[in-house]
């Protein structure tokens, strides 16, 4: 079979070090019954070791020609295959109790990330691989430059821990950038209670719109000063420097004071 050429498209960098592909599946531990569901096999790197450990996996490739490869290569009982766009792929039509593993595209990593948090509650964890700079903004504490609207909607849920960095050699073609691997696992029941997500999603993407901008002068939309104080939040105060919890508690007392 010819060899695939990378699609700039798609994002393709495909992982052909066997260092980083194993070291990448030791942390996943994937056993036999698990619900693994692989987002982006494409040469199937990682594809065949986590067959190789779990028995079966559901995988999710938008490049056909990739996809009839892999679907050559695996009997259906060993590799469940849809040829989908995982930003628009419906993952509670898979069992619950997933575990996600995906070398990320680069320009569509945070987008992804926003949708697969959508389906937290059937998640048992998550294994991404990003770049270096992504994994440190869903990683960052408040008042640093990385922490932004990524941070809070995935801390919101998860409790998200840096593994490794990947270098750039590690890749085919070379990616410009180094990547990471981060893994996410829902907070279940140490997650706060939000009572609009919708609502508490606007706060968090006005607050962080332009990140010099004072809350009372960003939220300006959704709530005046008076609405801010309440929640004991500083109107004064930059988006940048509220914790999780203090979102979470705005979003709250936002819906209490509408009903």
């Amino acid at each position: 079979m010819s060899v695939h050429q990378a699609r700039k498209r798609f994002g393709q960098n495909f992982l052909v070090d066997p260092h980083y592909i194993a070291k990448i599946v030791d942390a996943v531990a994937p056993q036999p019954g698990d619900n693994l569901v692989e987002i982006g096999p494409g040469q199937g790197a990682l594809t065949r070791l986590l067959i190789q450990r779990a028995g079966h996996l559901a995988a999710i490739e938008i490049d056909r020609d990739l996809a009839l490869r892999l679907g050559t290569e695996f009997p259906p009982e060993r590799l469940t295959l849809f040829v989908a766009d995982a930003l628009e792929f419906d993952f509670a039509s898979l069992p619950p109790t997933l575990r996600v593993v995906g070398n990320l595209p680069y320009n569509i990593s945070s987008p992804l990330l926003f949708h697969l948090a959508q389906f937290e509650s059937r998640i048992v964890d998550l294994h991404v691989m990003l770049q270096r700079e992504v994994v440190a903004r869903m990683t960052a504490r408040p008042a640093t430059a990385d922490y932004g609207r990524l941070t809070v909607m995935l801390q919101a849920k998860f409790r998200v821990t840096r593994l490794f960095t990947v270098p750039a050699g590690a890749f085919r073609p070379v990616p410009s950038v180094e990547s990471a691997v981060a893994r996410l696992v829902p907070l279940g029941a140490a997650k706060l209670h939000i009572a609009d997500d919708a609502l508490f999603a606007r706060i968090v993407a006005a607050a962080f719109g332009q990140r010099r901008k004072t809350l009372r002068n960003a939220l300006s939309t959704l709530c005046g000063a008076s609405a801010l104080e309440a929640a004991n939040i500083d109107p004064g105060a930059r988006g940048e420097t509220l914790a999780v919890a203090d979102f979470v508690r705005l979003a709250n007392a936002l819906v209490t004071r509408s009903q």
